[in-house]
């Protein structure tokens, strides 16, 4: 079977084609994943690209994306597969109606089975494998991560009434986690890991320039560094790439060319995400080089 990617540079190449740019680090993780057939790991702050990475990786592959997101109470049916009860049991009733008899193994079979994300992923055939994406793994149970190890380790779904289901080649799997608790040794074990870290002020404004073209070049240095002073702020939620998108996309709509501090209240609200945080920029706007104008006598 054929390389997904020539290296790490041919990854940074093609998702920067499809409008995603990483650095090398992140293009080196996602290079060997593909390489190897190991799931990838991302970590880091919301809003620094986890997720945004996985997506532009099945657009660079033309591949199809599938996406699990995780959270608390999430069940082996909800990211494995269900039977689809209804037609069930319709087709019990069919069959009594008929004055016939339907055998539980007859109820049991793929014509009744529901794919969902991790089956779909295993079941997939086409030219290439497809993009799992498995959101914010930190937020589901402790039991869910038990329940990956076996797909992770082996590539494989087990359904008690069918047999064992396995890819003929691997996803590209891609899980994600924000930190917001602690994952257990043995999932890490199966995974290669990568931190992503907020992009340096250069690569900020190249993503602001191919996200928000209709901003100019002095609002895109005026807003990149403002948000790298931002996020040195004691705040509950940083603003990741995301907000910072969002908020000179507001500035361009409302046709402003040069920051000044009456904009940067106006449109805070793309930035703070709590009413805590909003009073901390405000506060600290001095500081960050937006001061009050002095009023005249």
């Amino acid at each position: 079977m054929s390389e997904l990617f020539l290296d790490a540079e041919d990854v940074r190449r093609r998702l920067a084609e499809v409008g995603h740019l990483v650095d090398e680090g992140t293009a080196t993780a996602l290079y060997l994943a593909t390489v190897l057939d190991r799931p990838l790991l991302l970590e880091g702050e919301p809003g620094v690209g986890k997720t945004s990475a996985a997506k532009s990786l099945a657009e660079a592959l033309a591949t199809p994306l599938i996406r699990l997101q995780c959270y608390e109470g999430l069940t082996a049916g909800e990211a494995l597969y269900e039977w689809n009860y209804q037609r069930q049991l319709l087709a019990v009733r069919l069959t009594e109606a008929r004055g016939q008899h339907l055998a539980d193994a007859d109820l049991f079979t793929e014509e009744f089975l529901l794919d969902r994300p991790l089956l779909r992923a295993v079941r997939h055939q086409g030219p290439l494998p497809p993009v799992l994406l498995i959101d914010e793994i930190d937020r589901a149970d402790d039991e869910f991560e038990a329940l990956l190890l076996e797909f992770l380790g082996e590539w494989s779904i087990t359904i008690p009434e069918l047999g064992t289901f396995a890819a003929t080649r691997p996803p590209v799997v891609v899980l994600t986690s924000n930190r917001s608790r602690e994952l257990h040794d043995a999932l890490r074990r199966r995974c290669l890991y990568h931190w992503i870290d907020y992009p340096g002020p250069e690569r900020a404004a190249e993503i602001l320039r191919r996200s928000v073209p209709a901003a100019n070049e002095p609002l895109i240095a005026s807003a990149t560094a403002f948000i790298g002073k931002v996020r040195a702020l004691d705040l509950d939620k940083a603003p990741g790439m995301a907000e910072a998108i969002d908020w000179v996309s507001a500035l361009a709509a409302l046709r402003v060319s040069r920051l000044a501090r009456r904009d940067v209240i106006s449109t805070l609200s793309a930035v703070a995400k709590s009413p805590d945080d909003r009073t901390a920029i405000t506060g600290a706007l001095g500081e960050l080089g937006y001061p009050e104008e002095a009023r005249r006598p």
